[in-house]
């Protein structure tokens, strides 16, 4: 088996249209970025985006 080590980027944010925190996971930081601007549009959002270490285990063929 092979571990591998891969960031990925979660933003969690303020869905105004439901009323609810929501979460979405990006490959990069420029997409989770761009998304999380996307929805600080008011007053009241908020996006915050933090970057996760995965450790995937690959089983050898």
């Amino acid at each position: 088996m092979e571990n591998q080590a891969v960031q990925e980027f979660h933003v969690t944010y303020f869905d105004a249209d439901c009323g609810r925190a929501r979460a979405e996971v990006f490959e990069t930081l420029e997409e989770a970025e761009r998304f999380a601007c996307r929805h600080c549009h008011g007053e009241d959002s908020w996006a915050v985006v933090d970057a996760i270490t995965v450790e995937h285990i690959q089983a050898a063929a």
